[in-house]
């Protein structure tokens, strides 16, 4: 009885050695990025993806609808850092993200190899033995799940696009789509990953950029070392720099060295993204940083970043500035997250008038999240200059934490059956206005629409600033009819009215439809309609892709 007993044991113990986690809690969520609490003790590695869902009081864990999706780029021993590839509302505290299969088989994988039986090692004090030495090459060595595992898409598109302010003047397009995850290429440490969309030809002439092409410069793709043995790390590509996402995506590439607690590194590139406040297509930018992090997720961390950058607009110097950028978390409960940049001026360059140091830009949030339906978020919005945001992507909600300034609250409740509520509201008065103006942005959200697998969300927003007023309505319902067909159709209508822009209203509608018609074929295609004051113009497009 008392073998059968032990032997017993021994099972239930080497089944908890090998058991593999495979859900994490959010622990905080800043600007493109999520923080989960799970790391390196917990078989994760970077290039590994994950699920985001999120499951209502009382639903069991199969009834957790995805709400996007994430890609591990650092991880620390009990906690990882993610980028934000895909979502379909907002990513908050308490969600929780799922390993895919193939990550937790690597993850399980790699558990086993390290908890088989050890063996008593067998030394033989005789050299170079033939036999011996024959024996061990032919030893069957399998490849870690992770090395040269590579998923994708790569597509073809065609589209036209029909101009109604330029005299009816139409135009066409070529152009190609990228979608990759490859991890560990060729058995070394290098991951590519991200999404790429560009025009391969099109017709001689100016061409103007439409809100599909603003949108697809939001994304990112590009080339990464992680090496957990190594102190050194390193990205290029159109990429966020990880410990210091306020700079917001560059073209160019970041190395780095870690140093315990410390990673310490340079950056260089130029600035595409036109969510970003101070955004200017022709800036080159360049500096260093130094992280500091301490703590963990399952109960207080703090993580810190300081830096300096330079700037040079059409290669003539800008701007001279330090950046900082920290954050302060407590379980679920409590956020606290803070970035600011300090200029240093220089009278007379790019038409300054004035001279020494100066805050540029200034944000900070605090939230709170006493019960896993409820939310509270408190935040102050500050920037000394006009921020220079391309307005057109006003409508599609990309540039919400731009438009309020001064302070401002939110509260965001999830109901039963998939539906949230939330809202932000703030007063913002200039030293010139007679009274101060009342900022509101309205929101409601439904993960699965009378069971259909089908999500919504409907915004609306109405702002005042010191650089502009006005107000949108979005309208989306996004993809999933089953496992071969997806559907994506956002709607809106924006007014901005501002000295700095011509483009005072506008509507808009986007569709996509991907339709997997084969194991490995896609087909895609969309119409964009665009009726405003500047642009007027309707858009079309259709891909054909291959699927890996």
């Amino acid at each position: 009885m008392t073998r059968w007993l032990l032997a017993f044991v021994g099972v239930v113990s080497f089944a908890q050695r090998n058991e593999v986690r495979t859900s994490f809690q959010v622990r905080y969520v800043a600007s493109g990025a999520v923080y989960i609490n799970g790391g390196r003790e917990d078989g994760l590695a970077e290039g590994f993806r994950l699920t985001i869902k999120r499951k209502l009081p009382g639903q069991a864990q199969l009834e957790a609808r995805p709400i996007g999706e994430v890609l591990i780029v650092a991880v620390a021993g009990g906690s990882a850092v993610c980028e934000i590839k895909s979502m379909t509302t907002g990513i908050e505290s308490g969600d929780v993200a799922f390993l895919s299969t193939q990550d937790e088989e690597t993850v399980r994988v790699l558990r086993a190899s390290k908890n088989a039986r050890k063996y008593a090692q067998v030394v033989s004090f005789t050299e170079g033995d033939p036999l011996d030495e024959e024996q061990r090459e032919y030893v069957p060595k399998p490849p870690l799940p992770e090395v040269n595992r590579v998923r994708g898409r790569v597509s073809f598109e065609y589209s036209g696009i029909l101009d109604h302010s330029l005299f009816g003047r139409s135009t066409h397009q070529e152009g190609a789509v990228v979608r990759a995850d490859m991890t560990r290429i060729g058995g070394t440490f290098w991951n590519f990953t991200g999404y790429w969309r560009g025009r391969t030809n099109s017709r001689p002439g100016p061409q103007q950029q439409t809100l599909t092409d603003l949108v697809n410069r939001t994304y990112h793709i590009g080339l990464y070392y992680n090496n957990p043995r190594s102190r050194y790390t390193a990205g290029f590509g159109r990429l966020l720099i990880p410990w210091a996402n306020s700079l917001n995506t560059i073209d160019g590439g970041y190395l780095g060295r870690r140093l315990g607690k410390v990673t310490a590194g340079l950056f260089l590139g130029s600035t595409p993204d036109p969510t970003a406040w101070d955004y200017n297509p022709n800036r080159q930018i360049a500096g260093s940083f130094v992280n500091f992090d301490l703590g963990s997720f399952e109960a207080l961390r703090f993580s810190s970043t300081t830096g300096i950058a330079v700037t040079r607009l059409r290669w003539k110097a800008e701007r001279q500035y330090g950046f900082f950028e920290n954050s302060l978390l407590y379980k679920r409960f409590l956020s606290i997250y803070q970035n600011l940049e300090a200029d240093y001026l220089v009278r007379g360059r790019l038409g300054l008038t004035q001279s020494g140091p100066a805050v540029s830009r200034n944000f900070v949030t605090v939230r709170l999240q006493p019960h896993r339906v409820v939310a509270f978020d408190l935040n102050h919005n500050y920037f000394r200059s006009v921020p220079t945001f391309d307005d057109r992507l006003i409508g599609l909600g990309l540039l919400d934490r731009l438009l309020f300034q001064g302070f401002s609250a939110g509260v965001r409740f999830e109901l039963p059956r998939g539906v949230g509520l939330y809202t932000n509201i703030g007063q913002s008065q200039r030293s010139n206005d007679a009274k101060a103006a009342l900022n509101q942005m309205y929101g409601v959200s439904w993960s699965d629409i009378l069971h259909t697998r089908i999500r919504s969300d409907f915004r609306y927003s109405k702002f005042s600033s010191a650089f502009a007023t006005g107000s949108y309505r979005s309208l989306g319902f996004i993809r999933e009819l089953n496992e071969h067909l997806r559907l994506e159709v956002q709607g809106g209508t924006q007014d901005f009215f501002s000295s700095l822009s011509r483009q005072n209203r506008a509507r808009w509608l986007m569709t996509n439809v991907d339709w997997f018609f084969a194991t490995h074929y896609v087909m895609g295609g969309g119409i964009t309609v665009y009726r405003g004051q500047v642009q007027d113009y309707d858009q079309a497009f259709f891909s054909l892709g291959y699927h890996f």
